[in-house]
């Protein structure tokens, strides 16, 4: 990912540095800035392990969907398609899969390239965020409990878009499986 902090500058907006968090509303008291921290921390489960490499893709998919002002128009296409896939069609995710989504992503934008998914506004993109994440689970099971809940409450924020990716997944459950 480019330095977000530029990237936002490149898009015009400007980063708060007190607060809440100005995208999702994570009670942070730096901002986004405490927020991308608080999604580099460990969470207290070992997500290099094969059993919970499902949770990593949870945890990315949340976050930047939660903060696309800070990444490319396209990648809202791709976390959002692949939680899609995993909620809707019961993909188990491994790391192989994801450069196959963006092959299957780059064949749609080829003929979709003016599209832009609309995101929900600041602050509505999930009942759930870092910060939830980091304080309230007591347990490496609550810990993933709570990860779930956080992708599957950021997905469903998202559901003006859900056709959209429905066509993205049905080319990648077509041509990569």
């Amino acid at each position: 990912m480019q330095d977000y902090i530029a990237f936002a500058h490149k898009k015009n907006i400007v980063l708060l540095d007190k607060g809440k968090c100005q995208f999702c509303g994570a009670n942070t008291k730096h901002g986004i800035h405490e927020c991308l921290e608080i999604f580099n921390l460990d969470i207290g489960i070992d997500v290099s392990k094969l059993q919970n490499h499902i949770f990593k893709f949870l945890i990315v998919d949340a976050h930047a969907l939660q903060h696309p002002e800070i990444h490319g128009r396209w990648s809202n296409h791709f976390h959002l398609t692949r939680l899609h896939l995993i909620f809707k069609y019961d993909i188990n995710w491994t790391y192989k899969m994801s450069p196959k989504l963006s092959n299957q992503l780059n064949i749609y934008k080829s003929k979709k390239q003016y599209e832009v998914l609309i995101p929900p506004e600041t602050m509505q993109r999930g009942l759930i965020t870092s910060t939830d994440i980091l304080e309230k689970p007591k347990s490496p099971s609550e810990t993933k409990e709570w990860i779930k809940k956080w992708a599957w409450s950021t997905y469903d924020s998202w559901d003006a878009n859900h056709k959209v990716v429905d066509v993205i997944a049905h080319q990648f459950l077509n041509n990569s499986l």
